[in-house]
């Protein structure tokens, strides 16, 4: 068995209960999308910003997370918690005052216990860094970073628009600045053209900021990106899943004993899922992917 802190685990120590995190939109967009740094986003992006969960009418945070917390009430026994988790776009990137009073909203209802907010490391600068640090002396904070490779070269195909110094230049800051922070980051394996030795110098590349957390999926090609057109010209090939168990076991090695794993696999939108295909049934992936792990 290879031994991990689940991100379960991890919430269940930190508050005492089951905690379930709600996707909401704040409302941003991206900078390789507003023609700041590129335009179009990362090649693998669906037009929803990676929010495919989020829900798609414009409504307050408030009506967000009464809405998300009807859809899961099911999965929330006894005293269950949540995390109000900004997802969709880069949900730091718009203006200050205006995004530091949703976080603040989500974090002012009932039973909500923290905040989560997925963007870039070009998208947290020094202001927003002291707002976020004046909420983390009160409530958890969690800063997802979606770094998904530290291959250059493959950081500039999928249009990432920002660096690898840009990634350790940022988790630096955060833990200068406000070093309770929870920072987690993102890894994409199957990115085209990388080899299994690429995907892994990626995990060791984030072993080295010293993050709190990880998250880890195959790459999924959704309809209406780029992704979808390179694949079907064929130019490159979906990980199987055997394929993405062997390097996922391998990534897990490498990590200290410390890391939080956020998650072993995605949950793509299966409506808009091209390939692969295996992913679609999450829970028996899930239950497979365990059993693998567990036998290792």
């Amino acid at each position: 068995m290879i031994p991990y802190i689940s991100v379960s685990q991890f919430y269940k120590e930190k508050f005492g209960c089951k905690v379930y995190k709600i996707s909401l939109d704040a409302g941003c967009t991206c900078p390789n999308r507003d023609g700041t740094k590129g335009l179009g986003g990362c090649i693998f992006c669906s037009e929803h910003g990676s929010g495919d969960f989020v829900p798609l009418e414009k409504s307050s945070v408030t009506e967000q997370i009464a809405k998300a917390k009807l859809l899961v009430k099911s999965k929330i026994k006894g005293n269950g918690k949540y995390i109000a988790y900004f997802q969709n776009f880069s949900a730091t990137y718009g203006d200050h005052s205006v995004l530091e009073s949703k976080y603040r909203e989500a974090l002012s209802q009932e039973d909500v216990v923290g905040l989560a907010i997925a963007t870039r490391p070009d998208c947290i600068d020094d202001d927003m860094l002291l707002r976020l640090k004046k909420i983390s002396t009160q409530y958890f904070v969690q800063i997802e970073l979606g770094l998904q490779t530290s291959n250059e070269n493959t950081g500039a195909f999928i249009n990432r628009c920002y660096t690898d110094v840009d990634f350790a230049d940022c988790v630096g800051r955060i833990q200068k600045v406000a070093p309770n922070i929870h920072v987690v980051a993102h890894v994409i394996f199957g990115l085209p053209f990388e080899t299994v030795d690429d995907m892994l110098e990626t995990v060791r590349f984030i072993c080295a900021q010293k993050v709190g957390g990880i998250k880890f999926t195959v790459l999924y090609v959704v309809e209406h990106t780029k992704l979808a057109d390179l694949y079907r010209e064929k130019k490159f090939e979906a990980l199987s899943k055997s394929e993405y168990f062997d390097i996922l076991k391998k990534a897990l090695i490498l990590l200290p004993q410390n890391m939080v794993v956020h998650r072993i696999t995605g949950d793509p939108p299966k409506s808009l899922v091209v390939e692969p295909l295996w992913t679609l049934d999450k829970k028996r992936v899930l239950n497979e992917l365990r059993t693998f792990l567990d036998r290792s």
